[in-house]
């Protein structure tokens, strides 16, 4: 009795200690059917709050639409591009209509934003955001080098997991679907169950489209900042530096070399070069396309490997798009063996 007892008892406890196994087994393997569901929820909301606020950047922008007079508008961009880009030969009419194609990718970007933020369409916003990130790479950031710095080639990668699974869940999609699922359950007629989801999806894409349509146009009407920037007047610098400025030896920097110092007032960094024996000069690192770091000089350029612009090294003007402005420019005087960076230079 005893050994069966306790034969009885070890079983028992060997039961439940299956059983709490086996609970938390399920546990686990709900957690990761749950977090499989929704793996791709970050993505879907990464991607559609940045081409929402891409949208109402561009429209809130004063230099977007300004036209041939502005470096920064649509039109000024896409010519910059047109001579580098492979598909150079299809701007033409984003030339001859710059307002209508720069409203045409603003208010697009806020459409697929949208619709991928409520999960509306997913598939088809996902197939605009791809295609306006293959346009913008094959345009803006085709020639960046290495490749991997260029960010609308990782956003085009980023819209294929949304356009291959859709927005199932958290979504518009997903209650349609599972109210047409309740609908056939429930012996409606195929055809009906499918009209009646076209239907209410059209309604939901008016509503939404409505929405940002409203929205975007309030934005492009009064949300622009029209303030210029203010700018020095008179003969004084754009920039003051403190005198002294940072210096560099002279030995420093040889004939077509450069040597890396900073503005004072603003802590970006500044080559100071020398394209011809005796003849200095400062020029920022500062990319103007989009802010990135432009390489030292080499073979005569700087290279932003950002998106692919390239400067004079000894003027710092544009030699390559997208970047339409110059590089800002520093005096630099010599003194003993000593450069000395002076003030940045007006425009």
């Amino acid at each position: 009795m005893a050994t069966g007892t306790g034969s009885t008892t070890g079983g028992g406890t060997d039961g439940t200690g299956g059983g709490t196994g086996g609970g938390t087994g399920r546990r686990i393997g709900a957690w990761k059917a749950l977090g499989s569901r929704f793996a791709l929820l970050p993505l879907r909301l990464f991607l559609g709050v940045t081409f929402v606020y891409a949208a109402f950047d561009k429209l809130s922008d004063a230099h977007y639409l300004a036209g041939a007079g502005d470096a920064a508008s649509f039109y000024s961009q896409t010519r910059a591009a047109k001579a580098t880009s492979p598909l150079g030969w299809a701007l033409g009419p984003a030339l001859d209509a710059p307002t209508f194609f720069g409203l045409l990718i603003a208010f697009g970007e806020l459409a697929v934003g949208l619709g991928t933020l409520f999960g509306l369409w997913g598939r088809v916003a996902a197939l605009g955001g791809a295609l306006l990130s293959a346009s913008l790479w094959l345009t803006v950031s085709f020639h960046t080098t290495p490749y991997y710095l260029g960010n609308d080639l990782a956003y085009l990668m980023a819209w294929t997991p949304l356009l291959l699974a859709g927005t199932p869940y958290l979504s518009v999609d997903g209650y349609l679907a599972a109210r047409a699922a309740r609908d056939r359950a429930r012996g409606l007629a195929e055809d009906a169950v499918r009209r009646r989801a076209l239907l209410d999806g059209g309604i939901a894409a008016v509503a939404l489209g409505g929405a940002g349509l409203l929205s975007g146009s309030l934005t492009a009407s009064f949300g622009r900042d029209d303030t210029a920037p203010a700018t020095a007047t008179g003969g004084g610098a754009t920039s003051p530096v403190p005198q002294p400025g940072p210096s560099v030896p002279a030995a420093q920097v040889p004939v077509g070399g450069s040597a890396t110092v900073k503005d004072p007032a603003n802590g970006d960094a500044v080559f100071i070069v020398q394209p011809a024996a005796g003849q200095y000069a400062g020029l920022s690192s500062v990319c103007t396309h989009s802010g990135c770091a432009v390489n030292p000089p080499k073979d005569g350029k700087l290279y932003c490997p950002c998106h692919g612009s390239e400067f004079d090294a000894a003027t710092g003007a544009v030699i390559t798009g997208p970047a339409v402005k110059p590089l800002p420019k520093y005096g630099v005087t010599r003194n003993g063996d000593q450069l000395e960076l002076g003030p940045q230079q007006k425009a």
